[in-house]
């Protein structure tokens, strides 16, 4: 045991000893011998807080400078007093805490928060990184709710030790504004800066019980998985969306394009089976003057045969004669028969009323019956020839 010892915690370390380097990832370090003799001086960095362990009690803590330690542990004599116990009764322990700031403490969502999109209603997978600073405010509490016994307390025990309750406040603090807000996932990252603010806010009142201050906590990215199923139809129904919108027409409308072009597709180009099932009516009511001029526009394309005209089969044979044919072309049978009450035109054949004295379609003097033995009787006759009866 020297007579004066000196303790700090620096960069560098005096060479032949078992001291570990101070550097920014260590937030807390044991100095590794316990048996300071007195008048050990303690020095104290900027940015560094000591504290003193005797007798299982704490004693501090000590600001940066030097300090001289008292810890019964006597020079030359000490030896004496040690050899019953084999070592020093009076024990003393020197903790160092770290008081900067780093801030790139980094977290993250191992699995991806499930949660419902609220504006697309599909369920979606959240993931969610940042980073973080935090700084011991109170070196004792530090030091007894989480150092404990070990040697020293790195940026890697803060990370584990934290997870657990940064994770919970990051998934509970997005679903919440998800939900409560109705702000979609895909949208969620233009409010980056508001879920910062309300998780810092949120993560200081359950680390300051253990003497730390959160300092600048950022949620630098919420997004959601690529090459997730889910994900990957809702963007391509996003995009065809944007598509359509650029263009100018509806879902609905792209639809009854593709009907159309199908069936103008088809051989002979017969669009009859489609407005045989009442699509056509369906799309000119949901789709209103737009749809209309678009489909008059494909009609126009499509090659519609005309109607056939209407037909009358032969009373003789089996044949089909246009419906103003007089006679059969397949075997030469009348197939219209005036009625009684008109006679045939001498001249074109039209039926006129019985009455009348000139043709109607060619205007023909027409002949006259005698109303007593129906003798055909010349216009302007006033005797029938045949049997003398009077026509007058």
């Amino acid at each position: 045991m020297p007579i004066i010892d000196v303790v700090q915690w620096s960069a560098t370390p005096k060479p032949g000893t078992n001291e570990a380097p101070a550097t920014h990832q260590d937030y807390a370090y044991r100095f590794p011998s316990n048996e300071l003799s007195t008048w050990t001086q303690l020095i104290v960095h900027e940015s560094q807080e000591a504290v003193l362990v005797r007798g299982g009690q704490m004693d501090g803590p000590f600001g940066p400078g030097r300090h001289t330690l008292r810890t019964e542990n006597l020079p030359v004599i000490g030896k004496l007093i040690n050899l019953p116990f084999g070592r020093s009764p009076f024990t003393a322990e020197v903790w160092f805490t770290n008081r900067s700031m780093p801030l790139d403490v980094k977290w993250g969502t191992s699995d991806p928060i499930q949660l419902q999109d609220p504006k697309f209603n599909v369920m979606l997978p959240v993931r969610a990184f940042g980073q973080y600073g935090v700084q011991i405010v109170d070196s004792r509490k530090f030091l007894i709710k989480l150092v404990g016994v070990t040697e020293s307390f790195t940026r890697e025990n803060l990370q584990s030790f934290f997870r657990g309750l940064i994770l919970t406040r990051v998934k509970d603090c997005i679903a919440r504004m998800i939900v409560r807000d109705r702000i979609s996932v895909l949208e969620i990252s233009a409010h980056l800066n508001d879920i910062s603010k309300s998780l810092q806010d949120e993560m200081g009142e359950g680390l300051a019980e253990f003497g730390l201050r959160i300092v600048n906590f950022f949620v630098n990215s919420i997004s959601t998985p690529e090459g997730d199923p889910a994900v990957e139809r809702l963007k391509q129904a996003l995009a065809k969306r944007a598509e359509m919108d650029i263009l100018g027409y509806t879902y609905q409308q792209e639809r009854s394009f593709d009907t159309m072009e199908r069936a103008a597709s088809n051989e002979g180009g017969n669009l009859a089976p489609l407005m045989g099932a009442g699509i056509g009516m369906g799309m000119g009511v949901a789709l209103g003057v737009p749809m209309g001029g678009a489909m008059a526009d494909i009609a126009t394309q499509v090659r519609v045969p005309p109607a056939a005209p209407a037909a009358q089969a032969c009373p003789k044979c089996p044949h089909m004669n246009p419906v103003d044919a007089r006679f059969c072309s397949g075997c030469g049978t009348t197939l219209t028969k005036p009625p009684a009450d008109t006679q045939a035109c001498g001249k074109c054949g039209s039926a006129c009323p019985s009455d009348a004295k000139f043709c109607l379609s060619c205007g023909n003097p027409l002949a006259r019956s005698c109303s007593n033995c129906g003798t055909a009787v010349p216009q302007g006759a006033r005797f029938c020839a045949n049997c003398g009866h009077s026509q007058s």
